[in-house]
């Protein structure tokens, strides 16, 4: 067949002992790799975080061949839309914004920002999760969750938040217009520990988009990807997703693909 074909025996021979490339193995290790940061953050990773966090464990590589590997392997990041809630048509009393969407911060404890999401269950119906964010580290300092969404929920996260993080007098907490952020009990204890109370205008979410980013990334990562038993369910899947990975293992990119711990870890060194 050789000899009708005119191609040598050793082309043949060739054949059977075809060797990878080392552009080939190195894609190879690249995409296990890549497998398992995507793994580990439970599908969450696009590819400009897997290739931040392949240059920090040592690969050096560039972000549109992490993007051909992830294609090539059929990797990519869970994404789901957020739901979003028809407007209140109800009179509002507007009260003092302290924070004007300025975001910015010089350190920790200095800016926080509030809000209350709904996480449904099967056999309970709809929980409530409160949350309090530092805007300087953007961790998640104080939450509680909860059956109903009472000024009980939003003075227990508030609490922790407090517990936890020991800020100065001064410190501005902002909060939607919300019953339970402008009810007497909450207000009384914003009072007893000398916080100044800032407010969104009614119907406008850019106000606090840092809260609302942060609740966006709780439904496209977890969940609108999973479907809760009941309250205990609910509240486990809550506590894993903000203290195992939010705060500790996530990277942000407006952190310089830092942690939300490694910036408050840092600054508290210095302190």
């Amino acid at each position: 067949m050789c000899e009708v074909l005119t191609i040598p025996r050793s082309s043949y021979y060739s054949f059977f002992k075809k060797t990878v490339s080392k552009r080939e193995q190195e894609n190879q290790e690249l995409t296990k790799e890549i497998q398992r940061i995507y793994l580990k953050s439970k599908a969450r990773y696009g590819a400009p975080k897997i290739h931040k966090t392949l240059l920090s464990n040592g690969f050096y590589l560039s972000l549109k061949r992490v993007q051909r590997l992830m294609r090539k392997a059929g990797i990519r990041s869970i994404t789901k839309k957020k739901y979003r809630p028809y407007p209140s048509k109800e009179k509002v009393v507007q009260l003092n914004n302290l924070l004007k969407r300025d975001f910015s911060t010089q350190t920790i404890n200095e800016k926080w920002v509030a809000d209350i999401t709904y996480i449904p269950t099967v056999k309970d119906g709809w929980c409530y999760l409160a949350s309090v964010l530092d805007l300087h580290s953007k961790k998640i300092v104080g939450y509680s969750f909860s059956h109903s969404m009472t000024s009980e929920l939003v003075i227990e996260a508030l609490q922790n938040a407090c517990f936890s993080q020991k800020p100065r007098q001064g410190l501005i907490l902002h909060t939607d217009l919300g019953s339970q952020y402008t009810s007497s009990e909450f207000t009384q204890y914003v009072q007893e520990h000398k916080i100044k109370q800032s407010f969104s205008q009614k119907g406008c979410p850019y106000d606090n988009a840092c809260m609302e980013s942060f609740h966006a990334i709780l439904k496209k990562e977890e969940v609108y990807h999973t479907q809760y038993t009941n309250y205990s369910a609910a509240k486990l899947a809550m506590f894993q997703f903000i203290e195992g990975w939010y705060n500790r293992n996530r990277i942000h990119s407006s952190l310089g693909y830092q942690t939300p711990q490694a910036i408050e870890d840092q600054i508290r060194k210095t302190a």
